[in-house]
C-alpha cells in the first residue's frame, strides 16, 4: 500500500468498534474516514488518516447523553520496533505494526477515535439542574458544621 501510494475512503459503523462502544452511551452512528498511504520526506512509511464521527457520550455534569462530533486528522509513521519512534519526523505519531507488516484499518480508526475522546465528557450545551432554594440558616449549617455547636453554646 505504501509503495503504491494507495488511498481509501469509506464509512465504518460505530457498532463495529467494540472497544469504542464500551465507553459510549449509544452505539449509533457512522465514522467517515479517509486513509492515504505513502512516504514522508525522510522516506518513512506513513499513513495520513482523517476520521469524522458523531459519538454519543454521557455528560458527567448532567448525567444525560449528548452527541459529540469527533474530528481526527493525524499522520502516523509506521514502525516495526519501539526504538524506531525516535527517528520519526515532528508531527508524526508512531504506529507500531507487526512483523508481517499487516495493518487492520478498522483497528487504527478505532484507536484514533479512542484517543480523541475527552477524559471527562461534558456537554457544552448542558446546564446543571436548578438548585432548590434553601434558607440562610441551612446554608450556614452546611457550610460550617460547627454552627450547631455555636447555637448550643448560646443556650
Amino acid at each position: 500500500m505504501v509503495s503504491a501510494r494507495r488511498a481509501f475512503a469509506g464509512e465504518l459503523p460505530i457498532s463495529a468498534m467494540p472497544r469504542l462502544c464500551e465507553v459510549l452511551a449509544d452505539r449509533a452512528g457512522v465514522a467517515q474516514y479517509e486513509m492515504a498511504f505513502g512516504r514522508d520526506e525522510l522516506g518513512t512509511a506513513c499513513l495520513d488518516l482523517k476520521v469524522r464521527a458523531p459519538v454519543t457520550l454521557l455528560c458527567q455534569r448532567t448525567l444525560e447523553p449528548f452527541v459529540l462530533p469527533l474530528a481526527v486528522e493525524v499522520r502516523l509513521g509506521m514502525i516495526r520496533a519501539e526504538n524506531e519512534e525516535a527517528g520519526l519526523p515532528p508531527g508524526c505519531e508512531p504506529l507500531l505494526i507487526g512483523a508481517d507488516a499487516r495493518l487492520k484499518p478498522a483497528e487504527v480508526i478505532e484507536d484514533e477515535l479512542l484517543l480523541a475522546l475527552p477524559l471527562v465528557p461534558m456537554d457544552p450545551q448542558g446546564a446543571l439542574p436548578a438548585a432548590e432554594a434553601t434558607s440562610p440558616d441551612e446554608d450556614e449549617a452546611v457550610a460550617n458544621p460547627f454552627a450547631i455547636l455555636r447555637e448550643l453554646k448560646r443556650s
